[in-house]
């Protein structure tokens, strides 16, 4: 019975996940560990619970039978454990986070580091990153995100903003005709960024107007590297602001139409819904949220 609750846990990791390498990261556990004890569980009961092939990994009817039990032990398991922590005196264990790399000396950041100081048994890994991860599959417990939320399946809280603006080099603007108005930037190029969607709106009081940037020939994945390529002169993107104030402040870029702004986009922090750490990113989460306020937590 012991090593069928092990294997339950498991095979529920692994549906989740969507392959036993994913469920493996997620656990902390080798490939090898994961098949085992799914296959274990397969061979005590006499039934299959994946269709395996080289592509994809789904469930047979035996596995939706059973995925559903195998959940609800999972999930009372947690809520026991999260009980015990939650009068625990000294909380304790491990969070990998994975938040943008352009969020370095963020309140974020600092509310991160507040946490770890006042919580020393708790130890933390953050893997800086712009592009976005699959926390299951990848094996993360929490996320950082910008802008509206697509993945329903991840819990989510508001816990701050992001304010942007559209900026070139000089060099660039010396070398073309100014735009004027918004309609001006379809002839303009671009440094693309995988993070962020093409288009954008721009707004003036009640005015607002759509952007499809129209040209480009250079393309990132990382806000840093968004950066280097518009300070290089080779386009203009939106960028944070708090990334490029000092380049800003400097004149080593500067605002193209400064009559018009790019709406503030939320901040969010995600995590898994299944997560065995809800006690640890309860706590947390409150100091991420106190971030946004200015306040610490009490």
């Amino acid at each position: 019975m012991i090593d069928d609750l092990r294997a339950l846990a498991i095979f529920a990791k692994v549906a989740e996940a969507g392959s036993f390498s994913a469920a493996g990261r997620a656990l902390r556990l080798s490939t090898s560990v994961v098949s085992h004890h799914v296959k274990a569980l397969e061979t005590r009961h006499g039934v299959s619970l994946f269709r395996r092939s080289t592509r994809a990994l789904s469930l047979t009817d035996e596995g939706h039978r059973l995925l559903g039990a195998a959940r609800r032990m999972v999930d009372a398991a947690e809520e026991g454990l999260d009980a015990i922590a939650d009068i625990s005196a000294e909380p304790a264990g491990s969070l990998r986070l994975t938040a943008p790399a352009f969020l370095i000396n963020s309140p974020q950041e600092s509310a991160i580091w507040r946490f770890a100081r006042q919580y020393p048994n708790v130890n933390i890994t953050i893997h800086g990153s712009d592009a976005q991860i699959n926390l299951v599959a990848e094996g993360f417990d929490m996320a950082i995100r910008l802008g509206a939320m697509s993945d329903s399946t991840l819990r989510n809280r508001k816990i701050g903003t992001f304010e942007r603006c559209l900026v070139a080099a000089p060099s660039y603007l010396e070398a073309i005709d100014m735009p004027v108005v918004p309609k001006d930037l379809a002839r303009c190029d671009f440094v693309l960024l995988d993070m962020l969607p093409e288009k954008f709106l721009l707004q003036r009081g009640s005015e607002k107007a759509t952007v499809q940037p129209g040209q480009s020939r250079v393309r990132v994945n990382s806000i840093g590297g968004a950066r280097s390529a518009v300070l290089a002169g080779l386009g203009m993107q939106t960028l944070p602001l708090s990334e490029v104030g000092p380049d800003l402040d400097a004149g080593r870029l500067v605002r193209v139409l400064p009559d018009w702004s790019l709406p503030t986009l939320n901040m969010y922090a995600v995590w898994p819904p299944s997560s065995h750490l809800s006690s640890l990113i309860r706590l947390l989460l409150d100091f991420l949220l106190k971030a946004q306020d200015g306040s610490k937590p009490g």
